[in-house]
């Protein structure tokens, strides 16, 4: 067991702030929520209540479907685009979809390489890409659900307001629904861009995000 949580500490320590932060979010979103309806004069809700509510699905995916964004941006970019001194970036002379002995795949794979990278058929050609095509079909899926949760909620403001309600295509196209998902869009840009700048010049001893302490600035996708 000790071995295991040592081989997975950087996935357990994420998925247990995540949770933590999770469940902490749909208390105080429920206390904010009750103080509200309470001052409308409305019935608060129970904890279970609230975290089935469009109010608590709308908070978590419209930050679920911009962190998955982020994701695929930057592993799609990141095959073409390169920034010299980045730690966030490949070698200059890898840009690009590099060479089946670079990627290991069919002819230059290894006895240990996964089978879907050693068939050299349909199957690796899938594989080549299932990172990014898993994080597109989260992506995708999580912004669907936000549409169709913010929709919900938005006709119901509508109706409390004996205002008329509108279609979920309609939805798509109102300003307040791309305001709220491009409010988060701008931030996760803004994170990555940055990030990929300030391991330019910036260190941190012992993480691999970034460059060896002593490494030279224009030293590009070194780890330290």
């Amino acid at each position: 067991m000790r071995r295991f949580l040592f081989d997975n500490s950087l996935s357990l320590f994420f998925l247990a702030l995540f949770v933590a932060a999770l469940f902490g979010q749909s208390l105080a979103g429920q206390h904010a929520f009750n103080a509200e309806q309470v001052a409308h004069g409305s019935e608060p809700l129970s904890w279970h209540d609230y975290v089935f509510s469009t109010d608590f699905g709308g908070a978590v995916l419209e930050n679920w479907q911009s962190e998955f964004l982020q994701f695929s941006l930057l592993i799609a970019a990141t095959i073409w685009l390169v920034q010299r001194g980045s730690n966030e970036s490949k070698q200059l002379r890898d840009a690009g979809l590099e060479t089946n002995e670079q990627q290991r795949i069919g002819s230059g794979a290894s006895a240990g390489s996964p089978l879907w990278a050693r068939v050299d058929d349909w199957r690796t050609r899938v594989y080549e890409h299932s990172l990014l095509l898993v994080m597109l079909t989260i992506f995708f899926a999580s912004w669907a659900v936000q549409s169709l949760n913010g929709w919900r909620q938005f006709n119901d403001e509508q109706r409390a307001h004996d205002e008329r309600t509108i279609s979920w295509g309609g939805y798509l196209v109102n300003a307040e629904f791309w305001e709220r998902t491009l409010e988060n869009w701008q931030s996760e840009f803004l994170a990555v861009g940055t990030l990929a700048v300030f391991t330019i010049y910036l260190r941190q001893r012992g993480s691999p995000e970034s460059k060896p302490v002593g490494a030279p600035h224009d030293e590009t996708a070194s780890s330290g």
